[in-house]
């Protein structure tokens, strides 16, 4: 397609789907398999969380336009598992910690388990300055600045590399060498590019009785109709549709983005307006596919710079117009959806090129062409035979929409292969 830099993955699925079932049962993944899911060799290793308010919306309306919504899987407990406790509905997933550990974010169920090991040391509060090398091109050294702001320099057999699709590339370009005049890992010239983000659009619902979304998880049931691509819509791509309360559980956030555009922003009708909606609105999310471009891309800039002295990264990024079809197609459904399931008013937040991304996936993509990729198909990086790169920038494609637990499978494959590696005496 014009434009993209479209390439196949080096891995296929079933290479890769026994380690995700490995992290949903390492981390703890409430849900139950749809009708559109992929082959899995385990079930879930807990029962999905309670259906909310606007999980039976969206089956109503679903069912009511012919489509199908199934159980979200959850990386939330519904239930007690290794000694963590589970969900205690609180309505804070978004944007803040679990204060009972039910939310399986590796701070709450991998960390622990490596510091248990005797054989893993935290260190917070630390910055990466730059990846030093030695005559042989290999890493020796990482350079960072500790907790009190002091330049330090821990020695490396091998080195990990895990900052995700902008920080990642950022140390690459930062640590380069008259052995790596163009950053490190960087022969082919991409550390940076095919930066993808995920496409998003939004349709809102006010309904006659409370939905009372601020309670309780992000969302639990999804549409995946339209989740592989149709070459008979006229364009690429891909998603799904799930329902959410959005910005419900902060109330100044959801005064200033989900209130209908109608809405007086200032005095009684402002407040009458907060005190109804707040309680009477479901947000339908689509997410989407990120088309790989070669011009989105993480570079360093060139004057400004960060407290340590280190270049800023500058983030280039325009949605793809295949992306921005695709969103709107999915917000036309969603909106069918909340019109079928009974809402008394119905609007949508215009579908406009992203300006944030949350998801940094594609900069340091795998491939098995040295020219054309960073990394080869065990996260090993082409060019520094010590370096692994293992985080959203290996993806090659974006997924559609959530790429959390693709990382975390990556992330338990490498694992595996780094240490045979190891064992083998090749790091």
């Amino acid at each position: 397609m014009k434009g993209t830099g479209f390439a196949d993955w080096p891995i296929t699925y079933e290479e890769l789907e026994p380690y995700y079932t490995m992290a949903d049962w390492e981390i703890g993944v409430s849900g139950a398999p749809g009708p559109f899911d992929p082959p899995r060799s385990k079930p879930y290793p807990s029962p999905p969380l309670p259906l909310k308010s606007s999980g039976a919306i969206l089956e109503k309306g679903a069912k009511a336009i012919g489509l199908n919504a199934q159980v979200a899987p959850k990386a939330i407990l519904s239930q007690p598992y290794r000694g963590r406790a589970p969900c205690v509905h609180c309505g804070f997933c978004l944007g803040f910690g679990c204060e009972v550990g039910a939310k399986s974010s590796t701070l709450a169920a991998m960390i622990p388990l490596a510091e248990a090991t005797g054989r893993c040391e935290i260190r917070p509060l630390s910055t990466v300055a730059r990846l030093e090398t030695n005559e042989a091109g290999r890493i020796n050294e990482v350079v960072y600045y500790d907790s009190a702001g002091h330049l330090q320099a821990q020695k490396a057999k091998a080195v990990v590399l895990s900052a995700n699709g902008a920080e990642t590339p950022r140390l690459l370009l930062m640590s380069e060498s008259s052995r790596f005049p163009h950053g490190l890992a960087n022969s082919s010239g991409i550390v940076g590019t095919y930066l993808m983000f995920n496409g998003h659009a939004y349709a809102h619902g006010a309904f006659e009785h409370p939905v009372n979304e601020y309670k309780s998880v992000q969302c639990s049931r999804i549409v995946h109709d339209f989740y592989a691509s149709d070459p008979q819509r006229g364009f690429y791509g891909g998603g799904a549709i799930d329902a959410r309360p959005l910005l419900n559980s902060t109330p100044v956030l959801y005064a200033m983005r989900c209130l209908p555009p109608d809405t007086p922003m200032w005095g009684p009708g402002f407040k009458k307006a907060l005190a109804f909606h707040f309680t009477h609105n479901m947000t339908l999310e689509c997410s989407t596919t990120s088309v790989p471009v070669e011009t989105n891309d993480i570079t360093l800039d060139p004057q400004l710079k960060d407290r340590y002295g280190r270049p800023a990264l500058r983030v280039t990024y325009h949605d793809h117009a295949h992306d921005l079809a695709m969103a709107k197609f999915l917000q036309d459904k969603a909106v069918q959806i909340l019109e079928a399931a009974g809402a008394q008013k119905v609007w949508t937040s215009p579908v406009e090129p992203q300006r944030i991304g949350a998801h940094l996936l594609g900069t340091c993509r795998m491939g098995e062409d040295p020219r054309a990729s960073v990394i080869d198909r065990f996260h090993r990086s082409h060019d520094v035979k010590n370096l692994f790169i293992c985080d959203g920038s290996s993806m090659v494609s974006s997924g559609r929409g959530q790429p959390t637990m693709t990382i975390m499978a990556l992330a338990f494959r490498a694992a595996d292969h780094i240490a045979a590696a190891a064992r083998r005496g090749e790091v």
